[in-house]
């Protein structure tokens, strides 16, 4: 399941992580790859304990623990803390798949990757090629989003980014643990959810349609939910 979610950040929340970002202390990101990753991986990431990553990736943080759609999708249990790359001069990253646990830097927590997300820091327009290209069931998928929209797909998916060959391709990325670690699971809860999303707001409250529903959605967390 790959689902684009709008609008996380606004533009005025975009500027202000690209203004922060334009002076934060790049580094060569294959140091951060896995022992074939590395080999494919040609980008600059922000170090993790740096400040100004840690600024930003709280906020986003915060602003995704509020956000709907993000947590009907995700049912987030953990969230590995956001990383921030920056694509130019014709890197990209080969074909990949993520590693199933990572260790988050300095403490004793495990995060098992369920999903990965993308959020796309520089507009489309600003620069050429840096697609992320996800390989799925029903084939492949190109993605490249607004400034301040987000990606959200199975981890476990094989995927890669395009070389940038004109500009800057500057995103956050990082994954997910989800309460629900089934895929398929997961889906059919995201279908459930925004349906009685759409529903809400049509029905009383108390409409006998939409208690079933909502109690058949709890039901099914209950049960394939693990914490």
């Amino acid at each position: 399941m790959l689902i684009s979610i709008e609008q996380v950040l606004s533009k005025d929340e975009v500027r202000q992580f690209r203004t922060i970002l334009d002076g934060a202390p790049w580094q060569d990101g294959a140091a951060s790859g896995g022992t074939l990753a590395r080999t494919v991986k040609h980008n600059e990431q922000v170090d993790d304990s740096a400040d100004v990553a840690i600024s930003l990736g709280n906020h986003l943080l915060r602003t995704l623990g509020a956000h709907p759609l993000f947590v009907s999708a995700a049912l987030p249990r953990k969230i590995y803390p956001p990383r921030f790359n920056r694509y130019a001069s014709g890197g990209g990253y080969g074909a990949h798949v993520d590693s199933a646990i990572m260790h988050v830097p300095a403490s004793a927590v495990s995060v098992r990757t369920d999903l990965a997300a993308t959020l796309f820091l520089s507009e489309p327009d600003e620069y050429d090629g840096g697609e992320l290209e996800i390989e799925g069931a029903f084939g492949g998928q190109s993605v490249k989003l607004a400034a301040g929209d987000m990606v959200l797909y199975p981890a476990s998916s094989l995927h890669r980014v395009a070389p940038v060959r004109r500009g800057a391709r500057i995103a956050s990325f990082f994954w997910i643990e989800s309460l629900v670690g089934d895929e398929g699971a997961r889906a059919t809860l995201f279908d459930l959810d925004q349906a009685i999303q759409q529903l809400t707001p049509v029905l009383a409250t108390d409409d006998a349609r939409l208690l079933k529903l909502t109690n058949v959605y709890h039901n099914l967390v209950r049960r394939w939910a693990t914490t």
